[in-house]
């Protein structure tokens, strides 16, 4: 198949590309680098099968002539990373719900089968945990710009689901939990690579509030497994998957594991989230997915323990 991939040049993109080419597929990645790198798909330069375009996924010709060409489409551009939202609530925005909705229209217009990113966010401040993909999402207010990402993120879904209620297309959605793995950075708030490199210098590990709240951090091999194997299930269109890992693990205990398994010398500092990000930022004090959904949907479910996934991260900081 062609395949393309919006933020192919991003994170998570880059893995799947990876995956895919082995796989055979052709692949096109449309990416604007605004958070994504050539650095991550250099090892792709040369490939017959793999196509690069620096581009904008609200450009509506732009995208309208590769969905044209493609089988089917990964859509995971986005405005990602706390640091990023709380600095640019606009471009979050803007780039979340607009370029969903080019991706969308174009898709729907070609008839192709297209795959959206989404996010654990989606929930906000909802505290029945483990989370199920049919629960109420509780947002705070809209003074405090980290919402708008969330909000965003579900207007995402609400559309996605919208066109596959009304034309029948396509549409599944992927709801990532604290995705981790080589080629992250820490640029925009991802906690794991500024632990990682900071306990590698020795310098000081800067947690944010308590260090009590808590998460559960999923490979990023294990997410693109999923990803790939939703695309391929017929079924799986027209419905919400949680994707991540139910091993959970407060920010400080987080902290502790990495300082010990680089047997670094750094002390753990606690910031105020104002203090932080510059501005006030409210938090959730759990995140743990059902993952029961898309076990039974595609057999899937986390491989990777957290050591072993901190094991290959510190390795590729190295």
């Amino acid at each position: 198949m062609r395949v393309l991939v919006t933020g192919g040049a991003g994170f998570i993109g880059s893995h799947l590309c990876e995956r895919l080419i082995a796989d055979g597929h052709e692949v096109i990645v449309v990416d604007n680098l605004s958070t994504g790198s050539l650095k991550n798909i250099e090892g792709f330069e040369g490939n017959s099968r793999f196509d690069f375009v620096e581009g904008d996924i609200c450009d509506v010709g732009l995208m309208e002539g590769v969905v044209e060409r493609s089988d089917v489409i990964f859509h995971l551009a986005a405005a990602v990373g706390v640091q990023l939202i709380a600095d640019s609530p606009v471009h979050t925005i803007e780039t979340n719900i607009g370029g969903t909705e080019v991706m969308l229209d174009a898709a729907n217009k070609f008839g192709k089968r297209i795959l959206l990113a989404s996010s654990s966010e989606v929930y906000g401040k909802n505290e029945s945990v483990p989370f199920c993909e049919d629960d109420d999402i509780v947002l705070g207010s809209t003074s405090l710009s980290r919402w708008s990402y969330a909000c965003s993120k579900a207007i995402d879904e609400f559309l996605g689901l919208a066109f596959h209620q009304e034309y029948g297309l396509g549409v599944i959605i992927a709801r990532f939990f604290n995705t981790i793995g080589p080629k992250q950075t820490g640029q925009y708030g991802m906690v794991v690579p500024r632990f990682v490199e900071k306990a590698l210098k020795g310098e000081a590990v800067s947690i944010y509030g308590d260090g009590q709240q808590s998460r559960c951090f999923c490979y990023v091999g294990d997410v693109v497994d999923a990803i790939v194997d939703l695309m391929n299930c017929q079924e799986a269109a027209g419905r919400v998957y949680n994707v991540g890992s139910c091993e959970e693990i407060s920010i400080e205990g987080l902290a502790d594991k990495i300082i010990e398994m680089t047997s670094s010398s750094s002390k753990k500092e606690f910031l105020s989230y104002e203090d932080a990000y510059g501005k006030p930022i409210e938090d959730m004090m759990r995140r743990i997915p059902n993952v029961e959904r898309i076990k039974d949907a595609i057999g899937w479910e986390p491989k990777t323990s957290l050591s072993e996934a901190l094991r290959i991260i510190i390795e590729s900081f190295k």
